[in-house]
């Protein structure tokens, strides 16, 4: 799959921080997504406004891979707590001595 993911920047709500994403795709063309992260996720966990545009790509690149023809990625997707744990295990896990 040729495709290209752009971020587009953010817009920050009350009770959520939505990141913007323009996908160039060269079977399906261009695509916008928005990925909506929880605020309670930026206080309740070790994740920090800088991972909030790392975190959403990583959700969408799922998405897309795992779309099909009769089954395309939705244009709005939600962060869960289960994504922010396995993103901070992935990125953040503590190396033993």
């Amino acid at each position: 799959m040729d495709i290209r993911i752009q971020y587009e920047g953010f817009v920050d709500a009350h009770t959520s921080r939505a990141y913007n994403f323009l996908v160039l795709d060269v079977v399906r063309g261009s695509r916008r997504f928005t990925v909506v992260v929880p605020s309670e996720s930026f206080r309740t966990n070790s994740l920090k406004f800088q991972d909030g545009p790392s975190i959403s790509f990583e959700l969408l690149k799922q998405e897309l891979d795992r779309e099909t023809q009769e089954s395309p990625a939705k244009a709005l997707l939600d962060i869960a707590a289960t994504d922010v744990q396995q993103y901070m295990q992935r990125h953040f896990q503590r190396k033993r001595s």
